[in-house]
């Protein structure tokens, strides 16, 4: 559906579009019966200059206050007489074109006020004083929001401040957003008289604001022309391709969807389902979407260029609806979308699905009257902000549908945001991607999302303190890195430190790589305020034996020797002393460890612990081994891996403890396997990445000290023996409590067996 300056539209899918001629004879004839009705009636007549407005207006609204909308725009008339716009018209025209968008879009009287007069204060000599007085304070509110701020005062930030000024008035009434989407449509439409580089950067700030806020608050019938009128300013060949391309094809178009629809409605009217069906074109840019995907030199075909839409009576028709497509044609799998019983974040409801015709795909959309005004008109269709109340809880955590959730988050954010270049980046870069997911927390609570966003982006949605004390992630299951995107409809836990940090009275606070994976403009700024806050705080990966207990000094760091390329040297082998060197991973060898190595047919050195079995098998194989040992100072750029496992009697929140342990001595948790209880036994596998070998032991002291863990080793040491239960023993302890030490075999300590990383394995394992 196209919005129309001359004659209001019915809403209705498959309402044909009246003739020009028709369209001008109507409006004569409407002008003269409408002065006699109203005569008739005792109503003071309207002017002429807004009776198709009056029309328009009526049909949404049959009581208004038609005296007021009169008043309107007599003041209105007589503030801009004389202005002309930049095509010569009377002024006056731009208000009236703007006022009959929203008239067809349903918008309440006083929203119609507030548009007649909505440039009077920024051109005229009008002020806000006058306007209440005249008209009232929401008038005024409403007015004073879309009211620009002026370049004498605010210089090159004025257009970056004008739209913090007109989100935050949006966030207490969100009309104030849409008299300004309607403002810029009909500049959009006579956009052609700007100079050129005017026509740019107004179609790109339409482009990267306006049509995303559209998208957000629902009104599609904006959206869709804006970004039309946007293509075809900014990329105008494209745009004159891509309309030849779909007249070329609106014949084949006709003779697919034509005897499908007819097709459908007798089958509807045979299941005793009342619907109407009507073919929905899709507009250029979506086209243009489509042969993108395709590729370079794609020709749409007439299933591109539409889609069947359904309207019926009640909710449960959609479904029956459904089961008749499914059962008389032949489903497409994977196009099945339900927004009736999981709407989107801008309400927005239909049953989507796609049948094969004639051997092409054809998307079908199923929904009620309701859903397709909604659909069509967003936030307008639901009336006033005191009616949004009553209306479905909206989706997204929001305030209900006069102030959603996406807009309550963007208000937070922009507070924090002062500068106003800072603050137009972070606001292209929020609207840039309307395409959002829903995530649920292990608690049940519904997160709504901006796609590709990351665990980070969810722990600082649940609270800036969550997102501070976050150490890891459960997603579906499943133990994960911060940094994992989510998908739609995952189960996510968040694992947290303990409150007051591992040995600190403070949370061990978010790493500046965080900021690498936060997508959120609410997660990325409460980072960087964090980071700014301490600046005293150094990465842990940066502090030389971080964790390690205040009562051990740090060993002094030595220099590194070196390759005479000038890398840093792991070993010495003095058979090939510049030969590369690399760790294996079978063992993950680690200073101080005793290490063998075996020369690779390319002339690296593979550096193996002396107890691998690997090695092991490699010297029975007849491989040569070679003496080397570490070179003072060794280290990695990347740090070295290690593999521990943890043997443990299951309780709840073992997994969080143990992570938040390890996280605290400024390691990264590469993965992580939870072995399913075996007699109320665990095992974890843990692998990390150290930032120094020193830290090994510092690793491993701290995951002992918590609560239930009676072992911790490297991987290819012996298994200790596990403790024996009693009967009434349980697992699920509380993380503060000591677990009762394990009876372990005479003459073997499996803390201090597991906490030497030069130990070999135990007697009689090989």
């Amino acid at each position: 559906m196209t919005l129309d300056a001359g004659r209001p539209q019915t809403g209705q899918p498959n309402s044909p579009a009246p003739q020009q001629s028709r369209r001008r004879l109507n409006r004569a004839a409407l002008g003269r019966a409408g002065r006699a009705a109203l005569l008739a009636t005792g109503r003071p007549p309207v002017p002429d200059a807004i009776e198709p407005i009056v029309q328009a207006h009526r049909r949404h609204h049959p009581q208004a206050d038609l005296a007021l909308l009169s008043r309107a725009y007599r003041t209105a008339e007589a503030s801009h007489r004389g202005q002309k716009r930049k095509s010569g018209e009377p002024f006056i025209t731009h208000p009236l074109a703007v006022t009959m968008i929203l008239a067809q879009l349903g918008a309440e009287t006083t929203t119609l006020v507030a548009s007649l007069l909505h440039d009077t204060v920024e051109d005229t000599e009008v002020t806000l004083g006058q306007v209440a007085s005249d008209f009232g304070p929401e008038v005024s509110y409403l007015v004073d929001g879309v009211t620009k701020l002026e370049k004498v005062d605010f210089g090159a930030a004025a257009e970056a401040e004008t739209f913090r000024k007109m989100l935050v008035a949006t966030g207490d009434d969100v009309r104030v957003m849409v008299i300004k989407l309607a403002d810029r449509l009909h500049n959009m439409r006579t956009i052609r008289h700007m100079k050129p580089a005017s026509q740019v950067r107004i179609a790109k700030v339409t482009r990267d604001v306006l049509i995303p806020l559209a998208e957000r608050l629902g009104i599609q019938v904006v959206k869709t022309e804006l970004e039309d009128i946007v293509f075809a300013t900014l990329h105008p060949e494209e745009y004159a391709r891509t309309r030849t391309l779909i007249t070329a094809q609106e014949v084949r178009q006709e003779e697919l969807f034509g005897p499908f629809a007819e097709a459908l409605r007798r089958q509807l009217a045979e299941a005793g389902v009342v619907a109407e069906v009507a073919v929905r074109p899709r507009h250029c840019v979506s086209v243009h979407r489509v042969l993108l995907r395709r590729g370079p030199g794609a020709w749409p075909q007439p299933a591109d260029l539409g889609r069947l839409l359904v309207v019926v009576e009640e909710v449960a028709d959609c479904y029956a609806v459904l089961g008749e497509l499914h059962t008389c044609w032949s489903p497409l799998p994977g196009e099945f979308k339900d927004f009736v019983a999981a709407p989107k974040f801008n309400l927005y409801q239909s049953l989507h699905t796609a049948v094969s015709v004639a051997g092409a795909p054809v998307e079908v959309l199923v929904r009620t009257p309701r859903m397709h005004r909604i659909a069509e008109f967003g936030v307008v269709a639901l009336g006033g902000p005191q009616q949004g109340a009553a209306d479905p809880v909206e989706p997204d955590g929001g305030d209900g549908p006069g102030r959603p959730g996406w807009l309550s988050r963007l208000l937070a954010w922009q507070q924090e945001t002062p500068d106003p270049d800072a603050f137009w980046t972070t606001l292209t870069a929020a609207l840039s991607d309307d395409r959002e997911i829903t995530a649920v927390t292990e608690d049940g609570a519904t997160l709504v999302l901006p796609a590709g966003a990351s665990c980070v982006d969810a722990a600082y949605q649940l609270g800036e303190q969550v997102g501070h004390r976050c150490i890891g992630a459960r997603v579906n299951g499943r133990l994960t890195g911060l940094a994992t995107p989510l998908g739609d409809g995952d189960v996510l836990g968040i694992l947290t430190e303990p409150d007051g940090g591992p040995d600190q009275g403070e949370p061990s606070g978010p790493s500046r790589a965080w900021l690498e994976c936060a997508r959120t403009p609410g997660a990325r700024l409460a980072i960087q305020r964090w980071l700014t806050e301490h600046p005293e705080r150094v990465e842990p990966a940066e502090r030389p034996g971080a964790g390690t207990p205040a009562d051990q000094p740090v060993p002094a760091a030595r220099e590194p020797a070196r390759v005479p390329g000038g890398r840093p040297r792991l070993v010495v082998v003095p058979e090939y002393p510049s030969a590369p060197v690399r760790l294996a991973r079978c063992c993950t060898p680690v200073p101080p460890d005793r290490v063998t190595g075996f020369r690779s047919s390319r002339g690296s050195i593979a550096v193996h612990r002396a107890d691998c079995p690997t090695g092991e098998r490699m010297c029975g194989d007849g491989r040569r081994q070679l003496q080397l040992d570490w070179a003072p100072g060794a280290a990695t750029p990347t740090g070295f891996r290690v593999t521990l496992q943890a043997e443990a009697l299951g309780r709840p929140r073992l997994l969080a403890d143990l992570t938040a342990a390890m996280s605290a001595t400024g390691l990264d948790i590469v993965s992580a396997v939870v072995e399913p209880p075996d007699e109320l036994r665990v095992r974890h596998t843990y692998t990390v990445e150290l930032p120094d070998a020193r830290t090994l032991p510092v690793v491993m002291r701290a995951m002992l000290r918590v609560s239930g863990v009676y072992d911790v080793r490297r991987t290819g040491l012996a298994a200790p023996r596990p403790p024996r239960l009693r009967p009434n023993a349980r697992s699920g302890a509380n993380p503060g409590d000591r677990a009762a030490p394990p009876v372990r075999p005479s003459g073997m300590s499996g803390r201090s067996a597991a906490l030497s990383p030069t130990s070999g394995p135990a007697p009689g394992h090989g």
